[in-house]
């Protein structure tokens, strides 16, 4: 794991300065990342989880400018709570994906949806938020979770995206409201764009990042055609999948594996290819 600053307001451009959260974990890598976007004015976007710290570390990095925008990606609990504190401070409005408070029965603590997130303006694909030379347009990326929103910031040709593509790790599709299909379609819509750099929720930067796009969905097929091969050979369940697909795997992520192995399943379902339900015995259709 690489050791990065925690609290510390580390710029990456002229317009863009990131804050690490305390919260390191198996699956949020060295902590969620919070970035700072503009000069004069800012938007915060992703303020991260309930930390009094973490918060302390905005405050001080914000250094009393205004604040157009509090901009979440999506609602899972170490992205989305700081946001209501931070509007309290800042008098800014919360912008961004849709409130999702649905149960998930996911492998972390840290993903479970944040039920308090209440946003002043959700946005849609496409629309956008302006500040003094900034500009951040949403981007509609499902599949981590059905509200996930990454955001271009035009004037960098870079794009905030969240845990839809991270800089450590291919994210987790917990299935009911992550979805394998909307995820891979997701990454197919970003390879057709023009950014040059993500910056991601979690782990560094990222150059070159049609490239790691293009990896990430052929790794995506890559596990499919795994199980496949798997539920041709005969019936299987998850758990006997994920012990033949990830040998040697850290023990506190083959929850995370089980999750994205049924996704799998569900999509392969949806499209006429296995057949099988949640907890139970899965065929080749």
């Amino acid at each position: 794991m690489n050791t990065l600053p925690v609290g510390e307001a580390v710029p990456l451009s002229p317009l863009v300065t990131r804050i690490l959260a305390g919260n390191a974990s198996p699956y949020t890598h060295t902590g969620t990342q919070t970035h700072l976007v503009g000069k004069d004015t800012l938007a915060v976007i992703d303020p991260g989880p309930e930390d009094e710290a973490h918060l302390a570390a905005l405050l001080r990095a914000i250094a009393g400018r205004p604040v157009e925008a509090i901009v979440v990606t999506h609602t899972h609990r170490d992205h989305s709570p700081l946001a209501a504190r931070l509007r309290e401070a800042t008098r800014a409005p919360v912008i961004g994906c849709a409130p999702l408070t649905m149960d998930d029965d996911g492998p972390r603590a840290d993903a479970a949806f944040d039920t308090d997130y209440a946003p002043d303006r959700v946005l849609g694909d496409g629309e956008r938020i302006d500040g003094a030379g900034w500009t951040l347009q949403a981007v509609a990326t499902p599949g981590h979770t059905s509200n996930h929103l990454a955001f271009a910031l035009p004037e960098e040709a870079a794009l905030f995206s969240g845990d839809h593509v991270m800089g450590w790790s291919t994210s987790i599709v917990s299935p009911p409201d992550g979805d394998m299909g909307d995820y891979m379609a997701s990454l197919e819509k970003l390879i057709g764009r023009e950014e040059r750099v993500y910056y991601p929720g979690h782990g560094e930067a990222v150059d070159n990042p049609q490239r790691l796009v293009r990896g990430m969905l052929g790794h995506r097929k890559q596990r499919e055609g795994q199980i496949v091969r798997l539920l041709a050979r005969g019936p299987s369940d998850v758990r006997t999948m994920v012990d033949a697909m990830y040998v040697g795997l850290d023990q506190r992520l083959k929850g995370a594996a089980a999750r994205s192995v049924l996704a799998h399943l569900f999509d392969l379902r949806r499209r006429g290819l296995a057949t099988g339900e949640e907890g139970g015995t899965w065929h080749a259709a």
